[in-house]
């Protein structure tokens, strides 16, 4: 079933939707079988928050906006699921903050970087790192650890979206400023992160672009003030006590 095989009346359709596009991404070798479970699991948390972008989480999008407008070297990380999700938003977004983008994998291999990257450009990429591999991330053991020296490498901010935990780890221990995606205000990403944004890809990817669309003349006091008034203790929080709060009701499929 491809995308206008669903009726956007179902009141499932986003769901269901993304549900395919992560199929999709398995079969045009984007996404591993992993990526199959993780987005299972990052719907769970979404049922509980209403499917909705909580107040909390627009904040740190905000925030997040400022951050990437402030930076000197502006990195967006993409994996799998984030290549099958959200390309042409990664791209747009990329675009409006100037940053780079980058394919880090954990099942890395030649074939998946070069279909990523492809897939990509297919959806306005100018340019996409990360298959030179000729940096490393230190304290990590694994693929995601290779990175290209002037991308991630040489980045001052990173966003970092889905779970991700020992890389967001050693990515602070390296200095950098993350910006995390994770529906899980408990995971290590979102614990570790300078601005954690709670939320679904599918909305927080968007919503920061428009933040950073509205903030684009902002002046750097302007910018300065936002990232300092946010508090990511605070937004963590307001996310768990939402999930926390959510109802259990099974969702019509």
């Amino acid at each position: 079933m491809s995308d206008v095989d669903l009726p956007e009346d179902h009141p499932r359709y986003e769901s269901l939707l993304t549900r395919h596009r992560i199929e999709d991404g398995v079969e045009k070798g984007l996404t591993s079988q992993q990526g199959l479970i993780a987005q299972g699991r990052g719907e769970t948390f979404d049922y509980l928050l209403g499917e909705e972008t909580i107040p909390s989480a627009d904040d740190a999008a905000r925030a997040a906006a400022a951050q990437l407008l402030l930076a000197d070297h502006p990195v967006l990380s993409v994996n799998g699921n984030v290549a099958a999700l959200v390309p042409e938003e990664t791209v747009t977004l990329a675009n409006a903050v100037g940053a780079d983008i980058e394919v880090n994998l954990f099942h890395r291999t030649d074939e998946r970087m070069a279909a990523i990257a492809d897939h990509l450009r297919e959806h306005g990429a100018s340019e996409v790192k990360g298959l030179t591999g000729d940096g490393e991330i230190p304290g990590l053991s694994h693929d995601r650890a290779t990175v290209d020296a002037d991308g991630i490498g040489a980045a001052d901010v990173v966003v970092v979206p889905l779970e991700d935990g020992d890389r967001a780890e050693a990515l602070a221990a390296a200095g950098k400023t993350e910006i995390v995606i994770d529906l899980n205000p408990l995971s290590r990403s979102a614990q570790t992160a300078a601005i954690p944004i709670v939320d679904n890809i599918i909305r927080a990817v968007p919503n920061i672009t428009a933040h950073a669309t509205d903030l684009a003349d902002a002046d750097q006091a302007t910018l300065t003030g936002i990232i300092d008034d946010f508090d990511p203790d605070a937004a963590r929080a307001a996310a768990e006590r939402a999930i926390r709060d959510g109802s259990l009701a099974a969702p019509d499929e």
